[in-house]
């Protein structure tokens, strides 16, 4: 079965990304990536009933069992860790053990921060069924959960043996779903690829209506980007924090919202329209940038402005964002298209003002 393959390359370390659709049925690709006899495959109840069967048939020889959680933000909690722990448990899982990551983001945060506590870290494969997945959260090794004080503030850099990115799944996908997953394509242009950015411009069309030679090459393209980026900054030192470009002002909006009310991508796309934004404001770009990255984020079908908000609320929610070093506010902001920069000490005023002005 053809497959477009990224490698992540660590060091002495390296692991394939594969892409390309019906790689689900493909297990003589993907069991290469499993080292032990226990398998856990973790998934959530609606991507069970599409995909969960398929897998399991591949699994033959194995010791082997599913985990099938709720569905949503919602769920990626301590407490649904502690389900992955028990199953683990039930399994007589050791420590060559490997667990599955079938889902979406949430999944695949939840399945890897299982897999980094369990005897102190086995083996996880990515098997990402949305966009979003495929393109960001399933890529370089962060896992975590969320607490009611905030997103992620529980987690580990565990990366897993290989990503399995079938874009047959995408074809199962809610038109909503899909739509955010494309944020995180746009991020890759923005904060480091103009030309890439103009391609997204010119195929936005051919995107929108899921075209698999479109949707491979911007999956393949984004992968490049983050298996660069974490390659050269695997635990988020500098560089690899230009791809929260948008996401202090999103997981805010995300907390502030209540999980599950903005799907990730559609905050991440409202936080990066704040961003260029307010950018623009500082005088560190041009406004015709941010007008730009606006206008394809609607082709794409996304929301570019925040709900009615607190602005003293959203800002003591960055003020918890893992960027930010004795207390003093960092953001990912811009000097135009492809020109992403860390910016210390951002004054709290000109971010009130973008908040409230969006």
């Amino acid at each position: 079965m053809n497959a477009t393959t990224v490698e992540v390359a660590l060091g002495a370390r390296t692991y394939p990304i594969w892409i390309g659709a019906g790689l689900l049925g493909d297990p003589a690709r993907w069991r290469t990536a499993i080292g032990g006899r226990h398998v856990l495959v973790v998934t959530n109840e609606t991507i069970a009933p599409l995909y969960l069967q398929r897998v399991q048939a591949g699994l033959d020889g194995f010791t082997h069992s599913a985990l099938v959680l709720p569905d949503g933000e919602a769920h990626k909690t301590l407490a649904s860790g502690g389900v992955v722990f028990d199953a683990l448990a039930r399994l007589g899982a050791s420590r060559d053990a490997t667990l599955l990551a079938l889902g979406g983001g949430v999944i695949g945060d939840l399945a890897g921060f299982a897999a980094a506590c369990w005897m102190r870290g086995i083996d996880f494969v990515q098997m990402p069924t949305t966009l979003l997945a495929m393109v960001d959260s399933s890529v370089g090794g962060k896992t975590g959960v969320n607490l009611p004080a905030g997103k992620n503030l529980v987690g580990a850099f565990h990366q897993p043996r290989a990503v399995v990115a079938d874009t047959a799944t995408l074809a199962t996908l809610p038109p909503r779903e899909y739509r955010a997953g494309l944020a995180e394509v746009v991020k890759y242009g923005a904060i480091g690829d103009a030309a890439f950015f103009g391609w997204l411009e010119a195929h936005a069309g051919a995107l929108n209506a899921r075209d698999e030679a479109a949707l491979v090459e911007a999956i393949a393209t984004s992968c490049r980007h983050k298996a660069g980026v974490v390659a050269r900054d695997e635990h988020e030192h500098g560089e690899r924090a230009l791809l929260n470009f948008g996401h202090t002002f999103g997981h805010a909006l995300e907390t502030a919202t209540g999980y599950g009310h903005l799907l990730h991508g559609e905050a991440v796309a409202i936080g990066m329209v704040l961003a260029a934004q307010l950018s623009a404001d500082l005088g560190l770009a041009p406004r015709e940038d941010a007008a730009r990255l606006e206008r394809l984020l609607v082709a794409l079908g996304l929301p570019v402005a925040p709900p009615p908000n607190d602005p003293e609320r959203l800002l003591a929610l960055m003020r918890l964002d893992k960027k930010n070093l004795s207390g003093r506010l960092r953001l990912i902001l811009w000097r135009g298209i492809g020109r992403a920069g860390i910016v210390p000490d951002v004054d709290e005023d000109a971010i009130r003002r973008s908040l409230a002005a969006g």
